[in-house]
This record gives C-alpha cells, sequence and structure tokens, in this order.
C-alpha cells in the first residue's frame, strides 16, 4: 500500500552531537512529491536525509518540533550506511583471535538479511551486474561494488518512502543509467528524497527542490517555477575566480628525479585475482609533466592498477613496475615509493579516521601520514593555512576533521595530496560527494595544476564530461 499522508517536519530542531543542528525546519512532502536536497558541503543536506531516514548518530537529540507521518518502511542510501557496514565487516577482523581469520559476510548473506522482496533481490543483481559476486566475501568489493549492495537492499525493503544520499555516486556510467530509469519506474508509487550535488544528475521526476544552508531550509522550490530554479542552479554553479595555489615548502625535499627517465612504467602488467585476470598484458607510461585521465567500469581493475603504481599491491613484485626511479623487487621500500605521490581516494578518507585538526589533516601531506606525530614547521603552518583560505575554512583551522561533512573531508584530503607538489598526483574520484561549487573549485584546481611545470596528474573518474583543460591522455579499462 502506498503511502498517502503528507510528511510533515513542523519547527523541527535537531542536535547533532553538539556540533551541528537542523535549526527550526519546516516542511511538508506530498504523496506524488519527489524532492531533491542540495546546499554546499556542511550545510546540513545530509543530516536531514537522515532525519527523514530515521537513521540518526548516536547522541543525535530531537530538541523540539515535530515529524508527523514518517512511513514505517523507508529505504536508506547513503555514504555513511555503506561506511558502517565495512567497518562492521572490519571489526569482525579485530575480533579475529589466535591465527583464525574471518572471511567476512559473503554478499549474498548482505542483501538477503531481512530481505522483504526476494525475487526483488534475484532481478536486481541481475541489473547490477552482481551475479558473479554473491559468493565474494563484502568487504572485498570495490567502492562501487559495495555501493550497488547498499542500493539494492533499500530497493528491495518494499519502502513506503526512499531517502537516497547520493545513489549515483561512485557508479559507472551505464550502471548510472540503468539506476536512473528503475528509479522513473518506481516514481508513480514511491516518493523519493534525494541528496544530490550534480544537478547534471537530476532525475526527470524530480518535482521539487529544498535549499538548505547553514542547518536551516532557506528554499523550497517547484521545478516548474523556472525563475527560481535558474537562480538556485546559478548559486549551485558559482566558480571561485583569480585562484591561487600556495607554494611548496622549499625545506621539504623530495629526492631529484631524471626528466629523461619516465615517472612509471609498466611493461605487460597483468592482475589476477584466483582464477580470473581482472588487468591482462597492459603497458603503460607516465611521463615527467604528462596528464592522464583513467576510467573504467566498477571491478575493471582502476583500483589495482593504482595500488600497482603506489606500492600497495602484493602483486607488486610479480610484475614489471619501474617507479620513480626505482625497479620494483630491488629492495626499496614503499615509502621511497610514496614520497613521491600525492594520493585522493574514497578508501583513503575511510581510513582518515582520526580527530587532529583541519590545519594538521593538510600538514601530515608533507609527511605522508595519517595524522600528524610529527613537529611541524613555521612555514608548513603557514601553506596550510594558505591552503584553509582558499577552501574557506580557515576559521575552522582547530576543528577536528572528523567532525567535517564527507564533502568537507574530500577537500583537506585534496589539499593534504596538493601541498608538498608532488611529482604525481592520484586523484581517484576527487569530486566524489561534492557540491556543484566545491566540485568546480576542485577542477579549477587541477586545472592550474596541470598547467604548471611541477606535477603529472593521474585523474580517475566516471564523468566523461568532468575533462579537465591540460588532461591530453586517456587510458579506458573494460570491465
Amino acid at each position: 500500500m502506498t503511502h498517502s499522508l503528507p510528511i510533515r517536519l513542523i519547527d523541527l530542531t535537531v542536535n547533532f552531537n553538539d556540533r551541528f543542528q537542523l535549526n527550526g525546519i519546516n516542511w511538508q512532502i506530498e504523496p506524488q512529491q519527489h524532492w531533491v536536497i542540495t546546499g554546499a558541503n556542511g550545510a546540513g543536506k545530509s543530516a536531514l536525509a537522515a532525519v527523514l531516514a530515521g537513521a540518526l548518530d548516536t547522541g543525535a537529540e530531537c530538541v523540539s518540533g515535530n515529524l508527523e507521518s514518517l512511513p514505517a518502511r523507508v529505504g536508506w542510501v547513503s555514504f555513511e550506511a555503506q561506511a558502517e557496514l565495512i567497518e562492521a565487516e572490519r571489526r569482525k577482523d579485530d575480533a579475529d583471535i589466535m591465527d583464525v581469520i574471518s572471511e567476512g559476510t559473503s554478499v549474498s548473506e548482505i542483501l538477503y538479511e531481512d530481505c522483504q522482496d526476494r525475487e526483488l533481490v534475484e532481478l536486481l543483481v541481475v541489473r547490477f551486474g552482481l551475479e558473479d559476486m554473491l559468493g565474494r566475501a563484502f568487504r572485498k568489493l570495490s567502492t562501487g561494488e559495495s555501493r550497488k549492495v547498499i542500493l539494492i537492499r533499500a530497493l528491495a525493503s518494499k519502502p513506503e518512502l526512499l531517502v537516497l544520499d547520493e545513489p549515483f555516486d561512485g557508479l559507472d556510467a551505464n550502471t548510472l543509467t540503468m539506476l536512473q530509469q528503475y528509479l522513473q519506474t518506481l516514481s508513480d508509487t514511491i516518493p523519493m528524497v534525494m541528496v544530490l550535488n550534480r544537478f547534471d544528475e537530476l532525475p526527470e521526476f524530480i518535482t521539487h527542490i529544498a535549499y538548505i544552508e547553514n542547518g536551516e531550509l532557506q528554499h523550497c522550490i517547484s521545478r516548474d517555477d523556472t525563475k527560481a530554479y535558474a537562480e538556485l542552479y546559478q548559486l549551485l554553479h558559482l566558480k571561485t575566480t583569480d585562484l591561487s595555489i600556495p607554494e611548496a615548502d622549499p625545506e621539504t625535499s623530495i629526492p631529484y628525479l631524471d626528466p629523461e627517465q619516465p615517472l612509471v612504467r609498466l611493461n605487460g602488467i597483468t592482475i589476477k585475482y584466483d582464477e580470473t585476470e581482472v588487468i591482462s598484458d597492459l603497458d603503460w607510461t607516465i611521463n615527467p609533466h604528462q596528464h592522464w585521465q583513467l576510467s573504467g567500469p566498477n571491478g575493471s581493475g582502476k583500483t589495482g592498477l593504482l595500488s600497482l603504481i603506489t606500492g600497495d599491491h602484493p602483486q607488486c613484485y610479480v610484475n614489471d613496475i619501474f617507479v620513480f626511479g626505482f625497479q620494483r623487487g630491488n629492495g626499496e621500500s614503499i615509502w621511497q615509493i610514496k614520497q613521491f605521490i600525492g594520493y585522493v581516494s574514497t578508501a583513503l578518507q575511510w581510513e582518515y579516521r582520526v580527530g587532529t585538526s583541519l590545519r594538521n589533516v593538510i600538514i601530515s601531506g608533507f609527511y605522508d601520514s595519517i595524522g600528524l606525530y610529527s613537529k611541524c614547521t613555521d612555514r608548513q603552518r603557514t601553506i596550510a593555512d594558505e591552503w584553509l583560505a582558499l577552501l574557506g575554512m580557515l576559521d575552522r583551522a582547530d576543528q577536528p576533521f572528523n567532525k567535517l561533512s564527507y564533502g568537507d573531508q574530500r577537500l583537506l584530503l585534496i589539499a593534504r595530496a596538493m601541498v608538498k607538489h608532488p611529482p604525481l598526483l592520484i586523484l581517484d574520484e576527487p569530486c566524489l560527494g561534492l557540491d556543484d561549487m566545491n566540485r568546480q573549485l576542485v577542477l579549477a584546481l587541477i586545472e592550474k595544476i596541470c598547467a604548471g611545470n611541477m606535477t603529472s596528474v593521474l585523474y580517475v573518474n566516471h564523468h566523461p564530461e568532468d575533462r579537465i583543460k591540460g588532461i591530453d591522455n586517456y587510458l579506458a579499462l573494460e570491465g
């Protein structure tokens, strides 16, 4: 039965662990409406979605107001829900004793746990291309693959309301199109509320847009109101002008590299898991001052290829890999490799769970560490503050990193990766989770780095329209 009552948030104020507040929210969602919540990073988009999903953090408290007629069954998709499942699997490792190592929960178990519609799960497994992964441990999935599992669980829960926080991020182009089409078929019977930062991904069935700022719901507009829609679109597409990238620290020395030698040379690379070859006999060379875009669907081997370069992949020593003057397997340490690399990825963000300050997160980029354990120089502190000013976060320099919104965390980690002006900057989906304004800021920063003469950029993404001026080399992996 379709939920037939309007959902009402009446003067609702919610405290989130004393670090953020939704303040005086008044909002009504009619049964046939479909909403997008938008706003800048840290504005409260995900917090408002979590209220609707009944997925508040421990310690969150409703201070005043009412939430009326919320359906009993709400399908919920978010980065937080995804991270919680991954963290639960990690805790199983922590609980292992002696030599007994848990294989972790299988994808099949995750999907069918509390399943409300087994036939729909089976249908969606095929549509999302997960048939061959049902027996695999959930923890071994790529970011995009685990995202698909979360989506199937929500869609098959017989929801009376779907709350989807960035449902399209991390999906390859074919999966994104399929999901948009499937949600279109549901739109006649299930009301939806989405958090979307990319207006170019706005589904056709969306009827209304809510704009939130500093925890306050500022605008609720109908999509048919063309003037209001255009103004909101312009607001979210603002670009910062006259960007200036802070200088490198002259006292932070990266060893000299021979400019005649490639930064990376991979000869006949093969990546194999059990009997499955993900990448076979690949040759790839990245020369100094050369910029690349790496693309491919989920599971095509992008993450594995990057980890061969960074030295984190166990198959480094069975492949012919030359990086930053080192032929792998000749006694070099992983830290000798990593000193030449700046790196940003979703996996790094999940690992970077320390409570250090925003300033120290950026300074940690000089030391390639998660957290800061060395005394920084005055110059490094100054450079970090210049980056914070560029990102509009200088007034929060001493606040803890782990209290930031997802998008603001990503911006900080990009600054951390760029701070030492490394010979190679690896950006693995750097715009994931960012609103349009910050996405444009990040793309402009990358463009300026490409225009310089110090750092080669390796840019990994799923969105072909996000191509950056200065990146003229492309490697596309096949699924």
